[in-house]
């Protein structure tokens, strides 16, 4: 159903994705797609490295650079897990990004149903049978890209777990979106689902959110049908939707994309952050690998699956624990990185560290030789041969 060819360019530190082009048959054309894999898995696809959540972001041109740096540096800060991106590309946005008729555009617009039906039937298929993914999806669009992020979730909302709205062109034929609201959005539960809204400020000196509700003016159709769908909303907050909107009093409608997307994302991923107090940290009697399983095991209820901490960071803190003499506490943490990832070597090197320190030789020799024989990494073959000599 599908071919493709890739252009990646690997090993340089400017690049940020590479490009593939798909022939779909439901569009009869060739889509191009921009794909950034994580940096922390190489940003290449190979899948032993671990598997990750996917953000799809329309009109990929304008918006791909942006959502990369987001998500990187989100990652980098334990903020969210790694996520792969895939911006697409549109070669006319107007007939993917919109449904129904236009009298003034009418072999122009209207595409967005058979769209979708690429993007659910061969792209997120395609993507996830040659890409590291997990099953999280997270559905992002600006303007008509917003509007078509809005007619997904009411109309398809198990598609992505996750929906980013910014400044959505919900005005789109007559208000649609708004009305389909209506009758839907009391009908519907929407647990596990996130949907967030972003609005730019085109209001008129001395207009506000409030008073724009009274205009009828076309000028103020946009931010007038996305306040008329947030007040739908409210009134249906038993369907469990996790909802949050933002109006941007200091951002246009070009700039509100890049705050609306760290935003969004932020609030997604809220659970996501690991907080772990200095108090924590000091006290020798408080359980941080209990902490780390209970953290974890809310993240997995989340996401939807299984997320372990991960092994750098357990690592990290052990090694912490250590250096403060706190040797039982860092036993726990290797310990639960020995258990989470049992084919590690370096878990099991630094845990050997830890029976070093704690003068506990044969322990130490034990888990060197288990490590070596996961992996051959020097320095444990070093520290193993210098036991075995002392022990003779």
């Amino acid at each position: 159903m599908l071919t493709f060819c890739m252009q990646a360019q690997e090993n340089s530190p400017f690049t940020t994705g590479f490009e593939e082009t798909i022939t779909s048959k439901i569009l009869g054309q060739q889509r191009k797609v921009w794909i950034h894999i994580p940096n922390s898995n190489g940003g290449n696809k190979i899948k032993d490295r671990g598997n990750y959540p996917v953000v799809y972001l329309l009109d990929g041109s304008e918006n791909f650079n942006t959502v990369v740096s987001i998500t990187e540096h989100m990652e980098e800060s334990n903020l969210c897990p790694p996520m792969i991106v895939v911006g697409i590309l549109h070669p006319n946005r107007l007939v993917d990004l919109t449904t129904g008729t236009d009298k003034e555009l009418p072999d122009v617009v209207g595409g967005g149903e058979k769209f979708m039906s690429y993007v659910e039937k061969e792209l997120i298929p395609y993507i996830d049978a040659n890409y590291p993914t997990t099953s999280y999806k997270t559905f992002i669009g600006h303007s008509l890209g917003g509007l078509t992020v809005m007619n997904t979730f009411l109309h398809n909302p198990k598609l992505f777990n996750s929906y980013v709205s910014l400044d959505a062109s919900l005005w789109w034929d007559n208000q649609k979106v708004v009305k389909d609201a209506k009758t839907i959005l009391p009908t519907q539960n929407y647990k596990g689902k996130t949907l967030y809204m972003a609005m730019a400020n085109r209001l008129e000196k001395g207009v506000d959110t409030v008073s724009v509700q009274k205009d009828t003016s076309g000028t103020t159709g946009l931010i007038r049908s996305n306040l008329a769908f947030i007040k739908e909303q409210s009134k249906n907050k038993k369907n469990q939707l996790r909802f949050k909107y933002k109006f941007y009093e200091d951002d246009n409608h070009p700039s509100v994309r890049l705050i609306g997307e760290y935003d969004a994302l932020r609030f997604i991923f809220e659970f996501y952050k690991l907080k772990i107090y200095d108090s924590e940290l000091k006290n020798p009697d408080f359980k941080l690998d209990s902490l780390l399983v209970a953290h974890y095991k809310n993240v997995s209820e989340n996401m939807g699956y299984i997320v372990k901490p991960g092994e750098n960071q357990i690592n990290n803190l052990g090694y912490q624990m250590m250096g403060a003499k706190q040797l039982t506490k860092a036993e726990t943490l290797f310990k639960l990185n020995t258990a989470n990832y049992p084919e590690s070597a370096n878990c099991y090197d630094s845990l050997g560290d830890l029976y070093l320190e704690k003068g506990d030789k044969a322990k130490a020799i034990e888990t060197f030789k288990k490590a070596l024989t996961l992996k051959a990494i020097p320095e444990t073959k070093e520290k193993l041969e210098k036991l075995l000599k002392e022990k003779k």
